[in-house]
């Protein structure tokens, strides 16, 4: 369901805890939960929790009007205002 960055073989406790919180919130989104894998990317400086679902459940985790995926960038954005991390989120299908 989750990976390693690709720039790291191993995830700090910060990192883990992220992947953690994305793929719970995801997973319970979507009707495919065994599909849902969740990566980190490292891109200028943050890390970038790249989310892939099945292709019918894309619309579920972007929301209507992108409400839904708007709003896991929110907690992203609380996540990285309380730890000093840089953080980034990119859904996939």
């Amino acid at each position: 369901m989750s990976g390693a960055p690709e720039h790291a073989d191993e995830l700090t406790i910060g990192q883990e805890r992220v992947l953690e919180l994305v793929s719970y919130v995801v997973v319970n989104l979507v009707e495919h939960p065994d599909d849902v894998v969740v990566d980190i990317v490292r891109r200028e400086g943050r890390d970038v929790y790249r989310v892939k679902v099945h292709a019918e459940d894309l619309g579920k985790v972007i929301g209507k009007g992108g409400q839904t995926a708007r709003a896991l960038r929110v907690l992203l954005a609380a996540v990285s205002a309380r730890t000093d991390q840089r953080l980034g989120l990119e859904i996939v299908e």
